[in-house]
């Protein structure tokens, strides 16, 4: 298989930083790319790399590349209040498109936080050379995340969330009974698959090393937000994105369905499909339908 990495620099504010970036496949064959957008906020692009199958089955070339504070791209751990927004990793994101020589034709696909980014970038951008959007087990806006996650959580009965709650009010996220208790609902919503697989593992394991990125715009706690993240949404701008655009999400998935109707209800190309045997990452746990689904939809 033909991958080629590499660095891009990106500036801001006059400080020049690097993004990590892998190329699967020929950018100079004639095929439109798919720009893979990995998830967090915090972790990396090595959970995204399944995506490597639409190349050995559809030709299609991949770019995957880790965002600023992440994996291989450069970190800064002691960065300003608020220097970690949506608009920071629009920006790095375009000047990746523009590095690579791709922005004026390219397919794009987000995942989780990725694919809020992918979301934000699409509505906001205006960029012409994207022809189709995959929005991938994301929220449309952090509210109505949040919200969706509250009704997840009660699902598991008013003691279980109660304790979950109390926790995280009292920042007591050691606590071994809390600590069981996101186990489950991890497993319920987040992967059911045990062990963890080795690439998902590595992208959470990354995030251990260091969560900078991961703690200022969702702080520690799961239920409620209070990073940067905390009252960002894509609603307003949704309407002006005017390419087909496919959403995802899953039955058991942690991004319920309250948060992703509104792309399906105020983007005007959109096309919802539902998984029914995942949770949050399809690609592991429903591989052959996704990337059926990913594949009829890009060609």
């Amino acid at each position: 298989m033909l991958e080629s990495t590499g660095t891009s620099n990106f500036v801001v504010s006059g400080k020049t930083f690097q993004t990590w970036y892998k190329v699967i496949g020929d950018l100079k064959s004639g095929r439109r790319p798919l720009v893979v957008l990995h998830g967090g906020p915090g972790l990396t692009h090595h959970y995204m790399l399944p995506h490597s199958e639409l190349y050995k089955k559809a030709g299609i070339p991949i770019i995957l590349y880790d965002q600023l504070g992440n994996g291989q791209s450069s970190h800064y751990r002691d960065c300003p209040d608020n220097f970690w927004t949506p608009s920071l990793f629009s920006d790095q994101l375009e000047s990746l498109l523009r590095d690579l020589e791709v922005y004026d034709n390219y397919d794009l696909l987000g995942h989780s936080w990725g694919g809020f980014l992918a979301a934000y970038f699409a509505s906001t951008r205006k960029s012409t050379g994207l022809k189709r959007l995959i929005l991938a087990n994301c929220p449309a806006s952090i509210p109505l995340l949040v919200e969706g996650l509250n009704i997840l959580l009660d699902a598991f009965g008013p003691d279980f969330a109660a304790m979950i709650r109390k926790n995280e009010a009292e920042n007591t996220l050691g606590n071994p009974e809390y600590q069981k208790g996101m186990s489950l609902f991890m497993r319920s919503h987040i992967c059911a698959i045990r062990p963890m697989p080795k690439l998902l593992h590595q992208s959470f394991s990354a995030n251990k090393e260091d969560n900078t990125v991961n703690i200022q715009m969702m702080g520690p706690a799961t239920f409620y937000i209070d990073g940067t993240l905390r009252d960002e949404t894509t609603i307003p701008h949704l309407a002006g994105i005017n390419v087909p655009t496919l959403v995802i999400n899953s039955d058991k998935d942690e991004v319920h369905d309250v948060s992703v109707k509104p792309f399906v209800d105020l983007i005007p190309q959109s096309t919802w499909v539902k998984m029914r045997n995942s949770t949050h990452v399809p690609m592991f746990e429903e591989p052959e339908r996704y990337f059926q689904v990913l594949s009829e939809f890009l060609s």
